[in-house]
This record gives structure tokens, C-alpha cells and sequence, in this order.
């Protein structure tokens, strides 16, 4: 079932990649606002993004966070290509390289950790104190990314995107993993809070994508969405970690090649060549004489 559930994974990273790469173009284009909603493409991405989304839904019903979590990772690797290809140039061997070290550092992390198939239980007190957590990250993130600029403010909202996403991760492998069959236990406020972390986590991606750096903004909620939901895993429903100092090396070079991969991205100019600029007000647009004119 383990096996099965990876599986189904990573159909489902795989459409919610292309998703991703989809509605970012969109959102350069028109910005990170209620019209998007008009945009035929986003609305295919929306689609596409959710059917993944799904997929990964079932595949933490069969599998535990810390397994399931990296298989979306390996996903870099074709959805920065997508992305740029959407925006009608080749993608530069900076992206590609960036992408692959983001998703083997990360993969590698992962993979130091044990599988384990304990039942997710997670109490109201720790659920609360969960989500209290991810908003303090959230408002932080975009306290700070009202200062920042190009890559680093990307970066930063996607940070507070991708802890929005481990939190839906999180309720999705406690109610699905916890059902055992039985319907009923479907009847609790767990269940109400994944769509809506899901509609928040959707608004956060948006004003990540829409800052033009898809690479670096795609990255981190990569990033941040697996090591916050391997944490949770670990500290809230009891999932293993390794040990041994045999994984301390690896760990050690599987992060030294993730960060590496994050700041290659991160140097990246943005996709937002082909967007649609308005003139400055202050700046007077040339206008030319009768006499030029004739």
C-alpha cells in the first residue's frame, strides 16, 4: 500500500506542476487579483493544480507525511522548464541546474528518513498550536516581504505559502490516514479546516508566483512544504527520524546542494518581460509637431 500510495504521488505532482507553471504565467501577466479568475489558462491551471492536489489527498490516505511529501520535489525538474517555455524562451542552464539541485538536496534529506506506517493522531491542543505556528510564519513572511524586492520577495512569500500547504498536508494524513474505514470520523472541525487552508494557501501562491521569479518561488514552497510537514510528522503524530551518524554526512551534503540549488535559482532574472507595463504619469510621452507631422 506504501508503494502504491508514491505512486499516486507522483501522478499527482506532476499535475500540479504544470498547474503551478500555468497560473504563475497568469498571474505575472494580470497580477495576483480577483481577474484571474477570467483568465481561461488559470482557471485550466486551477484545475490541473487541484486534480494533483487530489491525487497527493489520496496518496497521504495510503502513506505517511515524511514519504509522501518529497515525491512533489523531483517535480522542479519539470515544472522551471515548463515555466519558462510558457513564457516563450528556452530555459536558461542556470534554472535547469538550480532545479536539479533543489530536488536531489531535498530528495536526499528525505530519503535519511525511516518509513513508518504509525497511525497519524493529533489532538485539538496540538492542531491548534500547529496552526498558530504556521500563522506566525505567515505574517512574518509578508511583514518582511513588504520591504523586500525581486528574488528576496518572492522567497519570502512563498516561505509563508509553503507552510500554508504542509498545514493542508498535515489534516489531510490525520483524517485520511485516521479513518480506518469508518466515515464517521469525517464528522470533526479537521476536516473543515483543509479547504479552507486550502483557499488561503492558494491566495499566498498567487502573490509568490506573480513576482515574476517562478524558479525561486516554486523552490520554496517545495522547500518549505515537506520540512514543515516531515517536522509536524515528527513533533505532532509521532513519525520517526533517523539516527546514526552514518546519516549525519549525507544530511549534511544533501543541504549544502540544496541550499547551493535555492541561491542558483534565487540570481535569476524574472518572467515578466512580456508584461503588460503601464507609462509613468511623470513621464511625458513624446508628441510630435504639425510640422514633423507633415
Amino acid at each position: 500500500m506504501i508503494w502504491l500510495g508514491v505512486s499516486i504521488a507522483l501522478v499527482g505532482a506532476f499535475g500540479y506542476a504544470g498547474g503551478a507553471a500555468l497560473q504563475q504565467y497568469e498571474a505575472v501577466h494580470g497580477g495576483a487579483n480577483l481577474k484571474l479568475v477570467r483568465r481561461p489558462r488559470w482557471l485550466i491551471g486551477g484545475v490541473i493544480g487541484l486534480l494533483g492536489a487530489s491525487l497527493h489527498a489520496v496518496a497521504l490516505s495510503f502513506a505517511p507525511l515524511v514519504l509522501i511529501q518529497p515525491v512533489s520535489v523531483a517535480t522542479l525538474v519539470f515544472a522551471v522548464p515548463l515555466a519558462a517555455m510558457l513564457h516563450g524562451r528556452r530555459p536558461h542552464k542556470a534554472e535547469v541546474l538550480g532545479s536539479i539541485a533543489v530536488a536531489a538536496g531535498l530528495l536526499g534529506l528525505m530519503l535519511l528518513i525511516p518509513q513508518s506506517d504509525t497511525k497519524p493522531v493529533l489532538s485539538t491542543p496540538g492542531a491548534l498550536g500547529f496552526l498558530a505556528c504556521v500563522g506566525s510564519v505567515v505574517a512574518v513572511c509578508h511583514l518582511l516581504a513588504r520591504r523586500a524586492r525581486g528574488s528576496g520577495k518572492a522567497l519570502l512569500l512563498s516561505i509563508g505559502a509553503g507552510s500554508v500547504t504542509a498545514s493542508v498536508s498535515t489534516f489531510v494524513r490525520v483524517v485520511g490516514g485516521g479513518l480506518g474505514g469508518d466515515l464517521s470520523r469525517l464528522l470533526h472541525w479537521f476536516t473543515l479546516a483543509i479547504p479552507v487552508l486550502l483557499v488561503f494557501a492558494i491566495v499566498l501562491l498567487q502573490k509568490s508566483y506573480a513576482v515574476g521569479y517562478f524558479g525561486i518561488a516554486y523552490a520554496g514552497v517545495q522547500v518549505v512544504d515537506p520540512i514543515t510537514s516531515v517536522l509536524a510528522g515528527v513533533i505532532l503524530l509521532g513519525e520517526p527520524l533517523p539516527t546514526g551518524i552514518g546519516n549525519v554526512i549525507p544530511a549534511i551534503i544533501a543541504a549544502a546542494v540544496l541550499i547551493a540549488g535555492t541561491i542558483t535559482l534565487g540570481r535569476l532574472t524574472p518572467d515578466n518581460s512580456h508584461a503588460v507595463t503601464v507609462p509613468h504619469p511623470e513621464i511625458p510621452v513624446p508628441v510630435r509637431s504639425r510640422a514633423a507631422a507633415r
